[in-house]
């Protein structure tokens, strides 16, 4: 039932933690496909252990770098489940987590998208995700997106959803190469979405301070945020969304502005000051 595609990177030695919490639990239709490239964080020797022991795990090796766009992509093409969720090295769930999750799908009718809640453990402590609030006003009902588009103001993550593996092909879902991959392809997905439904359990928790992925992308700069946002803003157009859902997106694309201004090491005071007129201007 559920894709599983993990991006093997590995710089902190959280993998095996990682693949345990998935493949320990008691819900067994589930399938992992661990993606590599041939950088010294990926472990190949810890991943083919794993597909050694257990025979719901595979393993994709790329070529050369590659970005965590190509690398997450990589492992959709592989992935044979009907859902699909993508985690990283530092992500685990919980208990009985995706007993929940596969729970879920079948009393709301499989919907092409199933949100869930994560947290956040940051210096010994563990931080509700921003969507929690919006989560949990939410009915049993699936819903368009385009019906509760207050949705869109929450961060742009691609894991802390499920998506339906035959909505991905059908709307040619791919991330990009760069940084900030996953904002437009998960408005994409959320505005394909006939029905969309959600689970009220926090099922992912993320052990890293950074909201972008650690492997980031070999030609990507933190300036591609910005192209991410004009193109979600021109999906809204696209698809007649833009009176109702443009003011949600725009106070998220703010506050990711100004995260990333604010983080300590994201960018040099050269790009601040780069930064700084590109948001007037929007």
């Amino acid at each position: 039932m559920i894709s599983v595609i993990v991006a093997a990177y590995d710089l902190q030695g959280q993998l095996g933690v990682c693949l345990d919490s998935i493949l320990n639990q008691s819900f067994r239709d589930v399938e992992v496909v661990a993606v590599l490239d041939q950088s010294a964080e990926f472990p190949a020797g810890l991943v083919d252990d794993y597909a050694r022991r257990d025979e719901r795990v595979s393993v994709v090796r790329l070529t050369g770098v590659a970005g965590i766009g190509r690398i997450r992509n990589a492992g959709a093409e592989r992935a044979a489940g009907d859902y699909l969720l993508f985690l990283d090295s530092d992500h685990i769930i919980g208990g009985e987590t995706l007993q929940a999750m596969a729970d879920r799908l079948q009393s709301a009718d499989e919907p092409d998208v199933l949100l869930f809640g994560h947290t956040r453990l940051h210096r010994g402590r563990s931080w509700p995700g921003a969507a929690a609030g919006l989560l949990a006003r939410q009915g049993r009902e699936p819903f368009a997106s385009i019906d509760q588009p207050e949705l869109f103001g929450a961060p742009a993550y691609s894991w802390d959803r499920l998506v339906r593996r035959d909505l991905w092909i059908r709307q040619e879902l791919a991330f990009p190469d760069g940084l900030h991959e996953e904002v437009t392809v998960v408005h994409r997905a959320m505005l394909a979405a006939d029905r969309v439904a959600v689970l009220k359990w926090n099922c992912v928790q993320i052990r890293r301070r950074h909201t972008q992925h650690p492997a980031g992308s070999p030609d990507g700069t933190h300036f591609d945020v910005f192209g991410r946002y004009e193109e979600s803003f021109d999906l809204l157009e696209e698809r007649d969304a833009l009176d109702v859902v443009a003011p949600f997106l725009f106070t998220r694309m703010i506050r990711h502005y100004l995260f990333l201004l604010n983080l300590q090491g994201c960018l040099s005071r050269s790009d601040t000051a780069a930064v700084v007129p590109i948001m007037v201007g929007r």
